[in-house]
Formats: C-alpha cells, sequence, structure tokens
C-alpha cells in the first residue's frame, strides 16, 4: 500500500490545466470523445461501456449462450468438492421426532339423565344465566344481554354474570366512497353562474391541478348562486390561498368556505383571515389542520383580525395557546348575541363590518 501511495505522490502536484494547454486540437477532439462515450463512475452502464476494452486475447466469436451454460456446468463437474470435515455416513442419530398429540378444545357431547334433559329443555334464559353462572361458563353472554340482565327481577344470582359475558361483535364500518364530482364539469357550471349549483364539494379529491382550483377562485368572483364552497384535502397551498382572499374581497354571495387539511402556511391563512373585513357576507370559515403549525405569533394575529369583524359566526380552528382562543371564542360570541340581538330588534341581520376597531 506505501508503494502505491509513493507512486501516486508524484501525480498529486501536476497541473491538469497546463497539460491540457498542451494539447493539439486533434488530442483534444479524441479525449472530448472518449469522455462522452465512456464514463466510468455511472454504475447504471455495463461494465464494458465504462472504459475501453484493455484485454488481449482475441474474441472468439458472437455470445451464445448454451455453449456458456454447458462450458460452466462442465467446469463444475471437473473441479473437485471440498472434502468434508465429519464424512457423512448415512446413520441416524438422537431420537425420532414424534409430535404432540393436539388436544381438540372442543368437549364432547356428554350423555344426561333424562330428568336433567327434560329440566334443561324446559329452563327459562334467566335459569340458564343462574346455571351458567354457578358452572363458571364463559363467552355465554354479550353486553347487551348482560345489562338487560342485569335491569331484569327474574334472576337471582345477578353476581354471577359477570363471569358469562363476552364482547358485543361490531360490524365493520364500510370505507366513504370518493368524491364523485366532475371538477371541469362543476368549474363551468361555476362560470356559468348556474342556479341550481348552490354548494360545491370538492373534498378529497388530491389530483386537481393547482391551476384549475385559482380558476374556481376566479369564477366565484362573478358568481352569485354558490353558498357553500368546500376543498378539504385537496392539496391547496398559498397560491389557492391567496386566489380565494382575492375573491372574498369581491364575493357577495358565499357564506361558507372550508380549506381544512390542506398545505396552506400562516401567510397564506393571514390573506384569507385579512379579507374578510372586505367581506360582509361570509359567516363560517375553516382552516384547522393543516400540514404545518401556524405558530404563536400568527394566532395572535388571527385573534386580532377575528376582533375586528362582526359578521363571521363560525370559526373553524383549534388554537394551541390559551390567549388567543379566548380572544376567538369571545369574538364569535360578540357576534352571534350581535345578530340575535337584530333578529329580536328585525333589523339586517349581517351588517357592513367594522374595520375602525
Amino acid at each position: 500500500m506505501s508503494v502505491l501511495r509513493k507512486e501516486m505522490e508524484k501525480y498529486r502536484d501536476v497541473d491538469e490545466d497546463e497539460l491540457l494547454k498542451k494539447l493539439s486540437e486533434e488530442e483534444l477532439q479524441r479525449l472530448e470523445d472518449e469522455l462522452e462515450e465512456l464514463d466510468p463512475d455511472n454504475a447504471l452502464l455495463p461494465a464494458g461501456m465504462r472504459q475501453k476494452d484493455q484485454t488481449k486475447k482475441a474474441p472468439t466469436g458472437t455470445f451464445q449462450r448454451d455453449n456458456l451454460l454447458a462450458h460452466l456446468e462442465k467446469q463444475a463437474k471437473e473441479h473437485p468438492d471440498k472434502e468434508d470435515l465429519v464424512p457423512f455416513t448415512g446413520e441416524k442419530r438422537g431420537k425420532i421426532y414424534v409430535p404432540k398429540k393436539i388436544v381438540d378444545p372442543i368437549i364432547e357431547s356428554v350423555t344426561l339423565e333424562p330428568e336433567l334433559e327434560e329440566a334443561l329443555a324446559s329452563a327459562s334464559d334467566a335459569e340458564l344465566c343462574d346455571i351458567a353462572a354457578i358452572l363458571g361458563m364463559h363467552t355465554l353472554m354479550s353486553n347487551q344481554q348482560y345489562y338487560e340482565a342485569l335491569a331484569s327481577s327474574t334472576i337471582v344470582n345477578k353476581q354471577g354474570l359477570n363471569s358469562v359475558i363476552q364482547c358485543t361483535q361490531y360490524k365493520p364500518v364500510p370505507d366513504e366512497e370518493p368524491n364523485s364530482t366532475d371538477v371541469e364539469e362543476t368549474l363551468l357550471r361555476v362560470k356559468r353562474n348556474d342556479p341550481d349549483l348552490v354548494e360545491v364539494n370538492l373534498n378529497n379529491i388530491r389530483n386537481i391541478p393547482i391551476k384549475t382550483l385559482r380558476a374556481y377562485a376566479e369564477a366565484l368572483v362573478k358568481n352569485t348562486v354558490v353558498e357553500r364552497f368546500s376543498i378539504v384535502g385537496t392539496r391547496s397551498n398559498d397560491p389557492v390561498a391567496f386566489a380565494f382572499a382575492e375573491m372574498l374581497k369581491v364575493n357577495t354571495t358565499l357564506k361558507s368556505l372550508n380549506v381544512e387539511s390542506n398545505f396552506i402556511t400562516g401567510t397564506g391563512i393571514l390573506a384569507l383571515i385579512e379579507s374578510l373585513q372586505f367581506n360582509t357576507t361570509l359567516q363560517e370559515l375553516k382552516i384547522d389542520n393543516q400540514s404545518q403549525p401556524l405558530g404563536n405569533k400568527v394566532e395572535m394575529e388571527i385573534a386580532s383580525m377575528l376582533e375586528k369583524n362582526n359578521t363571521l359566526l363560525k370559526f373553524g380552528y383549534h388554537f394551541t395557546q390559551q390567549g388567543p382562543r379566548l380572544r376567538g371564542s369571545n369574538a364569535m360570541m360578540n357576534n352571534n348575541d350581535l345578530v340575535r340581538k337584530r333578529r329580536l330588534e328585525g333589523g339586517p341581520l349581517i351588517p357592513k363590518c367594522r374595520t375602525d376597531v
């Protein structure tokens, strides 16, 4: 190893740029061609394509798989086997393994006397529960039967019921069916201001392009029919939030917006909240369960903006700090109280938003 290291040290201080300057144009072209064809560091290429063929043996012809396999098999048979340290004699040692007999847990049918069989056949459920409790038999009752037996007045030995109860088998709940909303067709209906399209639900459709979601926001600017819009779990990000924030500044019909379970950061959330000072019709906004936590600073700004708004009635977000949580909750309570008072007074339920607070 030391000889090789000494041999390589003389190339350590070689100036590569100086060597390249001394090469002619033809030599540089040849070097460039070789570097294009060969790549010794690419492990995905076969060994023969990483560098030039440096063998001196003449080629024996084209590749023939059958001949190669026959040669390898012949070479393996001619190679002597390695002698075993302990020669194999075929002698069996030790005891022969005999598997244990598995005891059948099922109890064989027991023949009872005719009087006992007749008594058991005519016994009521309450009497059978008493007998099972006395004998210590388990898994004879479900939870529902257990509580019904406790409430029954015909069972004498209610303490023994604990030994004969089994858990109730709950029915499996099927998975929710995928959202069948046609994204492109719904977008066209929003642009046409379809009078029958009051709610748009794009929840859990994860292959919607960001460009399409922004197109929805642009279409809602002039739409006067859609009142509820939901894009839960659609991988929406900040550009989508900015587009919907601009939409809220102009739209006067939308009452509910749900953007939960997405990839919107604190910047996008603040843009949505800030747009509420120009909106007087939105009553519900849900922004919870984003991929990144918003942080204390963003939550304080959200709480401050909610206190300046008196039209939002429902705000879906779980504050991590007690201070912003209390301020946001009080703001929603005050807004609902204002609506209740206006309803009793007979005035408009949704007045203009306060911006001077």
